[in-house]
């Protein structure tokens, strides 16, 4: 795909009754649904206060050691790959509504197995279900949102989405600060909880009920999301318009334009991963005690507040910007605070030679004593740098460009196939985080993941199209044409 291709897909918005549609219930409708990515949020956070806990817990059943914590911290992985799987089938099947209804179940179920745990492996249980909870939510909300939005908001709206996984990130630290592990498990099941009650007073998106040949549904549905003035008849003419009743065979991946934005959604999944984000932050608070930090946990809450703060600037400027312009400014910051990183623990490392060492904790401890408290701030300076590029850009713009592109009749299976991506290469870079800091040294590592956000920039700049507002129907028809 040429460079020239990825610019503004169509010359112009769609027509329609814009200055009429009101967005009230639409919001509380994202709002409910994003209560998923909360939930997702406070499991992905939960490792980094309780890791260091368990690590010194006087029960010798749940006590970890180094392998064992790099189990509990990126297990989760493995179950959201799972429910990568699982949900690009049920979306399809049983909708949208239902399926991030049912996440719930998972979620609550798991993180009971946590608090009632007796050994490891009940820990170990507890965090895979949550995972997979998280994996069909990390896959269906960005969907429901898109679906329900119109171009003017979508952007916005569908950043909310990693807004509220960071919330939860930020929410498990610091109430990581003051509770103990089990009851920081009974606050992380509320918000699940939440959910499934909002959700049941939310509608199923007009698309998926028009694909369903469920027409007064939909008509419906579009009267609760843009109030009773916009013209839903024509919006559900322009949507049906699009939208294919016939199933997906396996021949039809050799069209362009189901391959292409799978092709494209997959890799910026892959790309997202191989910042090393999730590893920095399942470890945030051991990072920060190998940088010789004595309040590590403090400093893991303003690394989360940071990761908000910056998520928010980007749910509010997308739409004007557009989403490449984020994604290469993102990608910039980056690959330098990545690159500063490396170089901090070069300074303070003070013979290669440990990197014989596998354990990340024994590596990263053997710095020079007193040659971190003169350059501390550039490790604080880095991580913060990076966590606040990622969030502008990497982090929400993946997650909304995949929920953007795909074809309807193909969303769920391409949408899988994204998720599944995501949390394999999650799973891979966060429990083999020990290994590469033992074979490359930590800074060999931070400069490899800088290597990285240099390539998705290029990747971003020749192959991600601007899908800045357009309708989900003239995106589909651009990847038809072209």
């Amino acid at each position: 795909m040429a460079a020239e291709e990825s610019r503004s897909l169509l010359g112009r918005p769609a027509p329609g009754p814009g200055t009429r549609v009101r967005n009230k219930k639409l919001y509380v409708a994202a709002f409910a649904a994003v209560l998923g990515p909360l939930s997702f949020g406070f499991v992905l956070g939960y490792s980094s206060p309780v890791i260091p806990e368990l690590r010194k817990i006087g029960d010798p059943e749940l006590r970890l050691d180094s392998d064992q914590a790099s189990w509990f911290g990126s297990i989760v992985t493995l179950g959201a790959a799972a429910g990568g799987i699982l949900g690009g089938y049920l979306v399809d099947k049983v909708g949208r509504k239902l399926t991030l209804m049912l996440c719930s179940v998972p979620y609550v179920f798991g993180f009971t197995v946590i608090i009632s745990a007796r050994n490891v492996w009940m820990l170990y249980l507890g965090r895979m279900l949550t995972g997979l909870a998280s994996g069909v939510t990390s896959l269906v909300v960005p969907v429901y949102i898109s679906e329900i939005s119109h171009p003017k908001v979508r952007g916005m709206l569908g950043s909310c989405v990693q807004l509220m996984v960071v919330t939860g990130i930020l929410g498990a630290y610091t109430a990581g600060i003051t509770l103990p592990w089990r009851w920081l498990a009974v606050l992380c099941s509320f918000p699940s909880c939440i959910m499934l009650l909002f959700m049941s007073f939310m509608p199923e998106t007009p698309r998926f009920l028009l694909s369903r040949s469920r027409r007064s549904e939909a008509v419906a549905a579009l009267r609760f999301l843009r109030g009773p003035h916009a013209d839903h008849e024509w919006e559900c003419e322009q949507i049906e318009a699009g939208v294919q009743e016939e199933g997906l065979n396996v021949s039809e991946f050799k069209n362009p334009s189901i391959y292409r934005p799978l092709l494209i959604g997959v890799a910026l999944m892959f790309f997202q991963q191989l910042t090393g984000i999730n590893a920095v932050m399942f470890y945030a608070e051991t990072i920060f005690e190998d940088a010789n930090f004595k309040d590590s946990r403090l400093a893991s809450v303003v690394v989360g507040s940071i990761q908000v703060c910056f998520t928010a600037v980007a749910a509010l400027i997308i739409d004007k910007t557009g989403r490449k312009v984020l994604l290469y400014v993102s990608g910039t910051i980056m690959a330098l605070s990545t690159a500063l990183f490396g170089l901090y623990f070069k300074m303070v490392l003070p013979n290669p030679n440990n990197s014989s060492n596998p354990d990340v904790w024994a590596t990263l401890n053997s710095a020079s004593p007193g040659t971190e408290s003169s350059i501390s701030w550039l490790a604080v300076v880095s991580l913060g740098c990076f966590v606040a590029g990622f969030a502008i850009g990497w982090g929400p713009i993946p997650w909304l460009v995949t929920s953007e592109i795909f074809p309807l009749k193909a969303r769920g299976i391409s949408s899988g196939a994204c998720v599944l991506t995501n949390w394999a290469m999650a799973f891979l870079v966060t429990k083999e985080f020990n290994d590469l800091i033992g074979f490359l040294t930590s800074y060999g590592t931070f400069w490899l993941f800088s290597a990285f956000c240099c390539l998705n920039i290029a990747f971003t700049a020749f192959y991600v199209p601007e899908t800045k507002g357009q309708t989900l129907e003239q995106i589909e028809a651009y990847f038809r044409r072209s």
